[in-house]
């Protein structure tokens, strides 16, 4: 490979890097919106935090985990040491035909963080801030590494007799994330007047157009989530990838308002929203090997799926505030299954590995979540006090309004009705006492 292409491809998987990046700013701007003012501090501060921490653990021992080399046995666990073991000769061609050492390292520690990030909107406005944190240093630096280095990194699910087919991570990053949400769910709990009197009621997000920007952002870094895992700046190969991202992230808006039409007759920006989520998780798994009816059908598939995926969650009492169960967890199984559907590598032996790989890294990444969850409940718990939750996470976490003109009063009212003094009658009381 000549200096020049070499550059070129490197520049390129950096460019992905940078689109990958401002996905976080993305999941923040949704899961905002989605959820109530009063807890829009919290929210960010969390979506603020994973990525720092994932990179962080990502450095010291993930990237080792996930990427062990000759060390691991039997194609299921490994580890090459602390730290980022720079190869002889990293920093050239010679690790990597299309990138340096350092770009693959920076492109897959912006992937393990994205995780995290799907359980934090699914367990908001009720979870504790600490006990978040240490979830996701885990979930993070175990959990996520040891699943992506089982396919990524030449473990088991790479040396099955039809191997395994992840390209980006439907599986790998999506569903493991559903996965990690769901058990968080089930022992969290649902949000305090969700389901009343065997009804479900609905509880709004605040700012429908933060959502929608935040779905916005993600479809753009989708552009390198999907377009950089080609590993190269191959023209054909990356175009033909963006092409088949874009075919079913629109086709998975229009699915997802056909079925809320059907279901509600109802227009639902939420659904729509999901739904261009929904598509754009469900064709991850095989942007590569897919044609335009392919990807439009898996996209248009996954759009009713994330529909009726809340219909359904909320049936089963499980209080997810962003649809995160419904497009993470049940489109990225979908998008790994339809790989052996559709495409390239359609075939009923693809169809088996497919759900070897969803049935092995669904049952790995929900006990590893729920065990983890459980020890965390029993040692320091998980969800906050009912006085926390129904006056806001931000004043109590972060002791800060993300709208003090509009926060602010509201708080003072919530107070007064739930029987407590006001901020100002305390500070009168305790001048009196003193």
């Amino acid at each position: 490979m000549s200096q020049e292409l070499f550059v070129v491809n490197n520049v390129w998987m950096m460019v992905s890097i940078f689109l990958v990046f401002i996905m976080h700013l993305g999941f923040a701007s949704l899961e905002s919106g989605l959820t109530r003012s009063k807890n829009t501090v919290n929210i960010l501060f969390k979506n603020s935090l994973i990525p720092p921490l994932g990179l962080l653990t990502y450095a010291l021992w993930g990237f080792s985990l996930m990427y062990p080399g000759e060390a691991f046995t039997g194609g299921l666990f490994g580890f090459a040491g602390f730290g980022i073991p720079l190869p002889e000769g990293g920093e050239t061609s010679a690790y990597n035909e299309g990138y340096t050492f350092w770009t693959d390292f920076l492109f897959q520690g912006m992937f393990a963080a994205t995780a995290a990030t799907i359980v934090s909107g699914a367990v908001a406005e009720r979870v504790k801030l600490g006990s978040f944190i240490f979830f996701s240093l885990l979930f993070v630096g175990i959990c996520y590494p040891i699943v992506g280095m089982w396919k990524w990194g030449g473990g088991f699910l790479n040396t099955l007799e039809t191997p395994f087919y992840d390209f980006a991570g439907s599986t790998i990053v999506h569903s493991l994330g559903g996965w990690g949400a769901l058990a968080g769910i089930l022992l969290l709990g649902p949000r305090l007047g969700k389901y009343v009197g065997g009804k479900i009621k609905p509880i709004q997000g605040h700012s429908m157009p933060l959502a929608t920007i935040g779905v916005f952002i993600l479809w753009l870094g989708w552009f390198g989530f999907n377009g950089g895992s080609v590993l190269s700046a191959d023209p054909g190969a990356v175009s033909r990838v963006l092409v088949m991202t874009s075919l079913a992230a629109a086709a998975g808006a229009v699915g997802a308002l056909f079925a809320s039409l059907a279901l509600f007759k109802s227009k639902d920006l939420s659904m729509m929203l999901n739904g261009i989520l929904a598509g754009l998780v469900g064709i991850t798994a095989g942007a590569d090997q897919m044609g335009v009816v392919d990807s439009v059908v898996i996209g248009l598939v996954a759009g009713g799926l994330v529909v009726l995926g809340v219909m359904l969650f909320d049936k089963l009492r499980l209080d997810d505030p962003v649809g995160a169960l419904s497009v993470h967890l049940i489109c990225g199984i979908w998008g790994t299954l339809a790989v052996g559907l559709f495409g390239n590598l359609a075939g009923f032996d693809q169809v088996l590995s497919q759900l070897i790989g969803i049935g092995v890294v669904g049952t790995f990444s929900f006990a590893f979540a729920f065990a983890l969850w459980f020890a965390i409940r029993a040692i320091a718990g998980i969800r906050v006090s009912e006085i926390e939750e129904v006056e806001g996470l931000d004043m109590h976490e972060h002791k800060m309004h993300a709208y003090p003109d509009i926060n602010a009063p509201a708080y003072e009212v919530t107070r007064l009705e739930n029987g407590y003094a006001s901020a100002a009658e305390t500070k009168k009381k305790t001048t009196v006492t003193h």
